[in-house]
């Protein structure tokens, strides 16, 4: 499978692109900039460099985006996956009365325009009627029914991840393509801290198995979390 991961320099993404490369899968790891390639992404490429390319792709940049596309059309690649991993999680310390509405904008740039930009120009070079699925990666922050007083930023902008989500795989659907926002655990990541229980791999394993359709998702579900469980609107 040829497969696009966003947000590819560490972390989940990372782990999600080295992951996929032990199934046997090709993946573009994209980078917001070329520093952002981590160590290990960088001796990953070296050590498989006919299943790694490294591309810079800011995914609030929509030249950015189309450019890589063009790219990808003109070398005749088809895409089997993409996984919008990149985002951000900012004002975790501000309450209503103090929050720079700023941070927000700046979330929503990254948590959700940035999905929409990438799917604007990818969704164009993914494979008709094969399987092929898109993850965003969302979280249970975006759920609506499990919602708290805080973490406006993250939150909100996960909610609109979600009908984003919904939206396109029903657009997607004839043409035999899988759209499912994910929650992916809370993990041990820089954005999830020291103290998550799960470990970035295992929450990367169980995307991958939804990816591959592994993990079998009832039809009506859109929203689920990394071992494919309906997760609460």
């Amino acid at each position: 499978m040829n497969i696009l991961v966003t947000g590819a320099g560490r972390g989940l993404g990372f782990q999600l692109t080295k992951l996929a490369v032990q199934r046997g899968h090709q993946v573009v790891a994209c980078v917001r900039e070329v520093s952002d390639a981590s160590e290990g992404l960088l001796a990953l490429a070296i050590r498989h460099p006919e299943s790694v390319r490294i591309e810079k792709m800011n995914v609030t940049n929509e030249n950015e985006i189309e450019s890589l596309a063009d790219k990808l059309k003109s070398e005749s690649i088809k895409l089997d996956g993409v996984i919008n991993n990149a985002g951000v999680l900012l004002g975790r310390e501000h309450k209503i009365g103090t929050l720079p509405l700023q941070l927000v904008r700046l979330s929503f740039e990254v948590n959700l325009y940035g999905p929409m930009y990438v799917m604007k120009y990818m969704s164009p070079l993914m494979k008709d009627r094969s399987d092929a699925t898109v993850i965003n990666v969302s979280s249970e922050a975006g759920s609506i029914a499990l919602a708290y007083g805080g973490d406006y930023p993250y939150a909100i902008s996960k909610t609109a991840l979600n009908m984003f989500s919904k939206q396109l795989n029903d657009e997607l659907r004839p043409r035999g393509i899988r759209v499912l926002a994910v929650h992916p655990g809370w993990i041990r990541t820089d954005m999830g801290g020291s103290e998550a229980p799960l470990e970035a791999s295992d929450s990367a394993n169980g995307i991958l198995d939804l990816l591959e359709r592994k993990t079998v998702v009832k039809e009506e579900l859109f929203f689920v979390d990394y071992t494919g469980r309906s997760m609460p609107i």
